[in-house]
């Protein structure tokens, strides 16, 4: 009887998930960065679209592209970082998610030291500090659910 409303539960969410996936396949960095921001609760914002933008942004395209070039506009690189950068700041970030965080930042690393030195950003240091802080989170939150389990026991 738990075995049904377990897979039930988990049919559930994967079908959300792909529905999420298939909603995040079609959008752009503004429509990514209102899914994050989330502010009119619209969306419901979940640890698997999260997962699925930084999955976008780290993706290559058939011809071997990546999402931002350094040929791109100086607008669309700053809106690419600041998005990563709220994602990182989302309190439904998971493991899987911070691993994509640190994927993005060794992919865009020659991008990242470009835009900071043509520009004069820090966006360096703010997307490693993103890092750090989206590591510390997780572990708080893995820290918690275990002695949450211990309480239930």
């Amino acid at each position: 009887m738990f075995n049904d409303i377990l897979n039930k539960k988990k049919q559930q969410q994967d079908e959300q998930c792909n529905e999420i996936k298939a909603k995040i396949s079609n959008m752009n960095l503004s429509d990514m960065r209102i899914y994050v921001n989330d502010n009119l609760k619209t969306y419901g914002i979940s640890e698997c679209g999260l997962r699925e933008i930084m999955s976008k942004l780290i993706s290559k395209d058939s011809a071997s592209k990546r999402f931002i070039e350094s040929d791109a506009m100086d607008s669309k690189i700053k809106k690419t970082f600041d998005l990563v950068i709220l994602i990182s700041e989302s309190k439904k970030m998971t493991v899987a998610t911070t691993k994509l965080l640190e994927e993005f930042i060794n992919l865009y690393n020659d991008l990242i030291l470009k835009f900071d030195s043509d520009n004069k950003q820090i966006y360096e240091s703010k997307l490693k500090k993103c890092l750090i802080n989206s590591i510390d989170h997780v572990t708080k939150m893995a820290a918690y659910k275990s002695k949450r389990e211990v309480l239930e026991r």
